[in-house]
């Protein structure tokens, strides 16, 4: 059962709530992965594609789940438990259901942790100097990341893994708890009082700081290649059809729709607030991130590869490898891979906390636990998971993203469209909107974001992970 709005915590500012949110939604995907897919699949011939999806998810499945978060003034469980009980007068359904997004939300921040950790730890070296003093000796970089990120082909062999390590023997226990410590300081001191206080900070420092490096990096010879890559646009490519599953997958992620993290923002909302502007505002400053990591990241890589950029892949080996690498070798390196990683470890933090969010809100709504007790009860489970799971992070991540974040976007759409009473929906809506939200809204949410969403879980499966 939720409490009233009257007596949760809640965002105090407009401007508060959009930050959070874009915090929730500016994570490694923005940095790892969508520089690598703007210049695998030729720049504006991706870029164009992901636009249009980024339009239709921010104007679909973003302004749903704020919108089924406030009207419920509850995160997942017990805003599907609303939207059952309208229908069939029982709220049990709904609230079983709205358990999936919870323990999917769950799983993806206890992977988050132990990249977190990563980000910690480089972050550390980073203003210490042992990053750069590894030079551009790819033996000395990768062992370094080798060492920070064992791997094992099995949950049970990363398990035998640690305790035969010792816990704190191998891998990085000791950061990714006092990564994990930095962001419980922040859950415990509320939703006003720490997650908004937080994100007021940590996003304009991130965007400000990522501007003032693609401006020093377009100042570099060489940079001018990494322009073409993003600029680039070969009409063939807007035929395949991989092209537009990747774009799509990339903006599905990173607006965050899975059920869960914009849910419980939402419900944290005042009634006063217009969605479809907040929604807008997410999408637009979620993309500009995105762009920029694409500027800084790319025309580096040019600089210090030239064409050995073709040969560079995405996800961990990019950030904690790659760009140590590049990073390293160019001129004022210490300071740029410095500034660099502060930059992540803000995005890091700013999502980290908006995924333990949700479960620590089911604790608190379902079961009645005052803030800090919640905060610690989720810490420390989340805590000891990620330490014993470090060898087998990267397949734990790929089946939460794979499977069970498409699978609660989906499940949160079809409660609000299908299950809610269209009224109810359109009301939720468009309470506090400055301007009633067009006819469009609830067919395209309906008939198009739903069924791409189960298109998201499906092609994900068929492809390994799309985002």
């Amino acid at each position: 059962m939720s409490n009233s709005l009257e007596t949760r915590d809640g965002f105090q500012s407009k401007w508060g709530f959009i930050l959070a949110c874009i915090g929730s939604a500016v994570g490694m995907g923005n940095i790892w992965r969508f520089p690598i897919m703007v210049h695998k699949y030729g720049g504006m011939t991706f870029l164009l594609p992901y636009f249009l999806f980024v339009i239709l998810i921010g104007a679909s499945g973003v302004i749903e789940e704020f919108a089924l978060g406030r009207r419920a003034a509850a995160g997942p469980v017990g805003a599907f438990g609303m939207c059952t009980e309208e229908r069939t007068g029982s709220k049990k359904t709904g609230e079983l259901v709205g358990a999936i997004p919870i323990i999917g939300s769950m799983m993806l921040a206890i992977g988050y942790t132990v990249v977190l950790g990563w980000i910690f730890k480089y972050t550390f070296l980073g203003i210490s100097g042992g990053l750069f003093a590894l030079g551009t000796d790819m033996n000395a970089i990768g062992g370094t990341f080798g060492a920070t990120a064992p791997e094992a082909a099995t949950l049970g062999e990363a398990i035998g893994q640690m305790i035969e390590g010792g816990i704190f023997g191998i891998g990085n226990g000791l950061w990714q708890i006092v990564a994990l410590v930095a962001s419980l300081v922040i859950m415990a001191m509320g939703v006003a009082g720490g997650i908004e206080k937080a994100n007021k900070i940590m996003m304009p420092v991130l965007f400000f700081l990522f501007l003032g490096l693609g401006i020093y990096v377009f100042t570099l010879p060489g940079a001018s290649a990494g322009y073409k890559y993003i600029f680039t646009l070969k009409p063939e490519g807007l035929v395949n059809p991989e092209v537009w599953v990747y774009a799509f997958g990339q903006a599905f992620f990173s607006l965050s729709v899975a059920g869960n993290g914009s849910v419980i923002y939402g419900s944290y909302l005042s009634k006063k607030e217009d969605l479809p502007s907040s929604a807008r505002n997410v999408a637009v400053f979620d993309t500009l991130a995105a762009l920029l990591a694409a500027f800084v990241i790319i025309p580096s890589m040019a600089v210090m590869l030239g064409e050995g950029i073709n040969d560079v892949s995405g996800g961990p080996g990019l950030m904690f490898v790659y760009l140590v690498n590049v990073f390293n070798g160019m001129p004022g390196g210490r300071i740029v891979g410095m500034v660099f990683y502060i930059c992540v470890l803000f995005a890091g933090v700013s999502s980290i906390v908006n995924l333990y969010e949700a479960p620590i809100a089911f604790l608190q709504e379902k079961f009645r636990f005052g803030r800090i007790p919640a905060v610690a009860t989720i810490g420390v489970i989340g805590c000891v998971v990620s330490i014993m799971i470090q060898p087998w992070t990267s397949q734990w991540m790929d089946v939460v993203s794979i499977y069970i974040c498409p699978l609660g976007a989906m499940l949160a759409g079809i409660m609000f469209f299908y299950v809610l009473k269209k009224s109810t929906a359109l009301s939720a809506v468009n309470e506090g909107a400055k301007k009633t939200i067009g006819g469009w809204f609830y067919p395209l949410g309906k008939f198009i974001y739903v069924p791409l969403a189960l298109i998201a879980l499906i092609a994900g499966a068929i492809y390994g992970g799309i985002g």
